[in-house]
C-alpha cells in the first residue's frame, strides 16, 4: 500500500511532500517527491491516561468513537470495574478491547479499594498485581494512596516494587502534594501525575522526576492552566482525558480537541505532538508508530494543521476510520456486573436535628472541579425535626447507598450543584461506586435511587413527575449500546437535569466524584462523611464528638 501526502516527521520536525509505502503493517519506506498536496499525514494520537469505563461504554464501543478522530492508542486503567468486578473486570477489559482496532494498554489498578474507608465490589492484592504484570499489563496504574507511600505502608510498598521488579513504568495520583512529603511520594518510583491543577505544583513535581499529563475531560479541565508546560517542560508533558463522556467526544473530539487547543495558542504542530505522541509512546515504552521507516504502520490524515479535522485513522495499515466513521464491526459485548442491595425508603434517608439550632458540616462543589470545600451550614431546626434540602440556599441532601451488600444508607448536604426540584442518582460514584444521589426532596431521592436499584446500574434523573434513566448493565458502569445512541441518552437527560435548575457542565461527573475520597476536601462514602485533609471521618453536626 502507497500513501501520498505532506509528511509531518515529528522526530525529525520537518514537513515534506512524499510517499509511504507499507507492508506487512509497517512502514517500509518514506520517500519525499516534489508534488503538491493539500492534505497532511501525521502519527495517530495517543491519550496517555484514559479511564475507558467513565465514558460509559465498553472498549470495544469506546473504540468506536475515539479511532475516527484520530486516537490509536491509550494508556488505561481499569481502575473503576476493578473496583466492582476484580481481576474479573480487568480482564474483562482486556478481552474486550482485542474485537477492535485500538491499541489499548491496561495497567494494574494499584489502590482497589482506593482506602480503607469505603465499600468496593473487590479487592486487587499483591498477588493479583503480580498476576496481572506477569500476564503483561504495561504499568502499575495511579498510585492513589500517596499517605501509605509517604509513611511506608508494607503493601503499598510490595506493590510498587513488584513494578520495578517488571520493569514498567508506575503511575502518580497525589493532587497538592508538595515539599518534603512530594520527595518520600517519588521515592517510591512514581513516574507521572496527572492531578495538577497549578504550573507550580507541576514543576515541582517534575523536579521530582514525575512527569505531568495535562488532563482535559468532561469534569476536571487543566488544559488552560497548565498549558505552559508545553515548551516550558516538552519532554516532560503529556496529554490525556482521564475521564471523558460520550457526548463530549462525539461533539468535539478526544486528543484531537486538546491538539486545537494548543493550536489555537500558537504552539507548533511539532510542539504539541512532542506532548501528544512522541512523549507517551517513549515513556510507556508503546509500540505505536510514529511515522518512521520501520515503524507500525499507524498513522492519520487531515484536512490542515490548524483545524486538524481527521479525515482517515490507519491502525497497524489498515483503514480503519474515515469521514468520522468507524470501518471495523463491532461484537456483542458480554454483561458482567455486581449488584446485591435492595430498595431503600424514606426513613432511610431522614437526617434529625439532635440540638437546637444544630450547625451541619457542608460540602461544596464546583462545576468541571474534583475538589470540594468545607463549610458550615448553620441552621434553624429545633431539636427532634427533620433537616430538610434548603433550596434558597442552593443546599441539597446527598446520599450514598452500599450496592454490594445490606447497609444503612449515609446522608449528607452539598451546595452548589443549583437543582431547583427533582433528584440525580447513579451508580458511576468514584471510586468504589456505589450509588451516590443528590436531591430537592427525600420522595424524589428515594424514587431516583431505586431506579438505579431496580435496573442494576445507571444514571437517573427524576423531576418528580417524569423520569430519565440510562441503563449501565456492565458492572453498573457502562452500556453495551453504541456511543452515538449513549452520547443521545447523555445528552437528553443533561438537557432534562438543566430543566431542573442545575447548570453544571457535567452534572453526572461531578456528582460521581462527590464521592471520592482521595480527593479534597470533605467527601461521601458508604460509611460516612470523610475529611480528606485529616483522611479521617468526620461527623454531619459541628457539635457532634
Amino acid at each position: 500500500m502507497k500513501i501520498s501526502g505532506n509528511i509531518v516527521d515529528v522526530v525529525k520536525n520537518e514537513i515534506f511532500p512524499g510517499d509511504i509505502e507499507v507492508e506487512n503493517n509497517t512502514i517500509i519506506s518514506i520517500r519525499k517527491n516534489t508534488n503538491s498536496y493539500s492534505n497532511y499525514i501525521l502519527p495517530g494520537l495517543v491519550d496517555s491516561h484514559v479511564h475507558i469505563e467513565s465514558s460509559m461504554l465498553t472498549p470495544s464501543r469506546f473504540a468506536q468513537l475515539v479511532v475516527p478522530r484520530g486516537t490509536v492508542g491509550v494508556v488505561s486503567d481499569p481502575h473503576e470495574i476493578a473496583n466492582v468486578m476484580g481481576v474479573k473486570g480487568v480482564e474483562y477489559m482486556i478481552k474486550d478491547a482485542k474485537s477492535v482496532p485500538l491499541k489499548c494498554y491496561f495497567g494494574v489498578p494499584s489502590c482497589v479499594p482506593a482506602t480503607d474507608f469505603e465499600t468496593s465490589g473487590h479487592k486487587i492484592t499483591e498477588k493479583d498485581v503480580e498476576y496481572l504484570l506477569e500476564n503483561g499489563a504495561s504499568f502499575l496504574a495511579e498510585m492513589m494512596n500517596f499517605p501509605g507511600v509517604i509513611h511506608g505502608d508494607k503493601e503499598v510498598w510490595n506493590k510498587l516494587e513488584l513494578a520495578k521488579k517488571y520493569n514498567v513504568p508506575i503511575d502518580g495520583h497525589a493532587p497538592g502534594l508538595r515539599g518534603e512529603e512530594l520527595e518520600k511520594y517519588a521515592s517510591g518510583g512514581i513516574t507521572t501525575d496527572h492531578e495538577c491543577f497549578s504550573i507550580d505544583e507541576a514543576l515541582d513535581k517534575i523536579k521530582c522526576g514525575i512527569k505531568t499529563q495535562i488532563r482535559e475531560g468532561s469534569a476536571a479541565r487543566n488544559f488552560e492552566a497548565l498549558h505552559p508546560l508545553i515548551t516550558r517542560e516538552p519532554l516532560n508533558t503529556m496529554l490525556c482525558t482521564d475521564d471523558s463522556h460520550p457526548d463530549l467526544i462525539l461533539a468535539k473530539g478526544h486528543i484531537d480537541r486538546l491538539v486545537r487547543l494548543g493550536l489555537a495558542k500558537g504552539y507548533s504542530i511539532f510542539e504539541m505532538y512532542q506532548v501528544a505522541v512522541v512523549n507517551p509512546v517513549k515513556h510507556y515504552n508503546l509500540p505505536i508508530g510514529l511515522l518512521q521507516e520501520g515503524d507500525a504502520a499507524d498513522f492519520i490524515i487531515v484536512d490542515n494543521l490548524s483545524d486538524f479535522n481527521v479525515r482517515t485513522t490507519y491502525v497497524d495499515g489498515k483503514k480503519v476510520a474515515e469521514d468520522g466513521q468507524a470501518l471495523f464491526e463491532l461484537s456483542s459485548s458480554d454483561v458482567i456486573n455486581n449488584f446485591k442491595c435492595t430498595p431503600i425508603t424514606l426513613d432511610d434517608v431522614k437526617v434529625v436535628a439532635p440540638v437546637d439550632n444544630p450547625g451541619l458540616r457542608l460540602m461544596e462543589a464546583e462545576d468541571g472541579e474534583l475538589l470540594t470545600e468545607q463549610t458550615i451550614w448553620n441552621t434553624s431546626y429545633q431539636k427532634g425535626e427533620e433537616i430538610q434540602s434548603s433550596l434558597d440556599d442552593d443546599i441539597l441532601k446527598i446520599v450514598v447507598v452500599n450496592r454490594y451488600r445490606e447497609a444503612q444508607p449515609v446522608v449528607g448536604f452539598i451546595k452548589n450543584f443549583g437543582l431547583l426540584k427533582g433528584a440525580l442518582a447513579s451508580s458511576v460514584a468514584h471510586d468504589s461506586h456505589n450509588i451516590v444521589a443528590i436531591g430537592c426532596d427525600d420522595e424524589s431521592l428515594v424514587r431516583a435511587i431505586n431506579a438505579i436499584i431496580d435496573t442494576k446500574g445507571g444514571i437517573v434523573a427524576t423531576d418528580g413527575n417524569e423520569e430519565k434513566l440510562l441503563k449501565l448493565p456492565v458492572a453498573g458502569l457502562m452500556s453495551v449500546e453504541k456511543g452515538e445512541e449513549v452520547a443521545k441518552q447523555y445528552t437528553a437527560i443533561n438537557r432534562f437535569v438543566a430543566k431542573m435548575g442545575c447548570d453544571m457542565k457535567a452534572p453526572f461527573m461531578t456528582l460521581a466524584f462527590m464521592s471520592l475520597l482521595v480527593i479534597p476536601s470533605l467527601k461521601i462514602g458508604d460509611k460516612g462523611l470523610f475529611d480528606v485533609n485529616t483522611f479521617s471521618f468526620t461527623s454531619l453536626f459541628v457539635d457532634d464528638k
